[in-house]
């Protein structure tokens, strides 16, 4: 069955609540950023990103390809686009980080710290949600992708 957009939504917070919180404080403590920034701020900027890609993906993203998913025959992406959806969607988190971002001193993330974050956390996201989710919520698929 093809995802259905409740489905997605769904799939996508629980997978980032899942993968995305340990994902981003390992990043937070052990990847890169800039020295003698606090530790404090680095968390807050770098779960900032995680929350923005929840709630901006949920709200804007996942509606929008969904919208577009209706033009196509089979009603759903092939693989390598769900993948490669990431890329827009990492480029707008990179910059509402910057215009809004919580901390008063943006540089405190880097941009290697954003992309070490972003793009393993993506791709562990894209690996888990194309293969041991069926495993993991065997009914997941036959009911459009909602985990409940």
């Amino acid at each position: 069955m093809v995802p259905t957009l409740s489905g997605r939504i769904q799939t996508r917070l629980f997978l980032l609540a899942v993968i995305g919180i340990p994902w981003t404080a390992l990043i937070s403590v052990v990847g890169p950023h800039v020295s003698g920034a606090p530790l404090h701020l680095v968390f807050e900027t770098t779960y900032w990103v995680l929350a923005e890609v929840a709630i901006v993906g949920s709200v804007l993203w996942e509606p929008l390809y969904h919208a577009l998913m209706q033009f196509r025959w089979e009603k759903d992406w092939p693989i390598m686009f769900s993948l490669l959806q990431g890329v827009p969607e990492g480029i707008l988190a990179y910059v509402l980080l910057h215009a809004i971002g919580p901390s008063p001193h943006p540089a405190a993330v880097t941009t290697a710290t954003f992309l070490a974050q972003f793009i393993p956390l993506w791709f562990m996201v894209w690996l888990v949600a194309i293969g041991p989710m069926r495993v993991i919520v065997p009914r997941w698929r036959y009911r459009g992708g909602r985990i409940a």
